[in-house]
């Protein structure tokens, strides 16, 4: 299998992302979105996004070893942050990010502002694509 990040001139550099990502051959694993909901389906974090996201994050490995994936094997992540304010909540978003993803070769990733998420309680959502070996 072969994964190449591509972000060719013409676009603006990316921060965190990559513009293009290319997955030949291999397994692809879609997993769906998943939020700050632990193991007993209870909100973790209400009110505070980095503490959401950190859950997420942690939920997205859970799913991802399950289909014998890692970060590493991501090739599309899409983020839906409720009431987004990018002054206030890219910079958490980031920082929570980097401690998951690897800086180097990042999915392609589309960050989306929404109005609400199924549950009230619920601040963020984030579904990935992964393909594998």
């Amino acid at each position: 299998m072969l994964i190449e990040h591509i972000n060719p001139s013409g676009l603006s550099k990316p921060t965190g992302y990559t513009h293009v990502v290319t997955a030949t051959g291999g397994r692809t694993v879609y997993i769906s979105g998943q939020v700050a909901l632990n193991e007993r389906g209870e909100v973790v974090g209400e009110g505070d996004l980095g503490a959401q996201l950190r859950r997420v994050y942690e939920n997205l490995k859970v799913a991802l070893a399950a289909a014998g994936a890692t970060f590493a094997d991501l090739v599309k992540q899409t983020t839906y942050v409720v009431n987004f304010d990018p002054t206030r909540d890219r910079p958490v978003i980031g920082e929570v990010r980097s401690q998951y993803l690897a800086a180097a070769d990042p999915p392609a990733s589309t960050l989306v502002g929404v109005q609400s998420l199924a549950n009230p309680a619920l601040l963020v959502e984030v579904e990935v694509v992964a393909v594998l070996d």
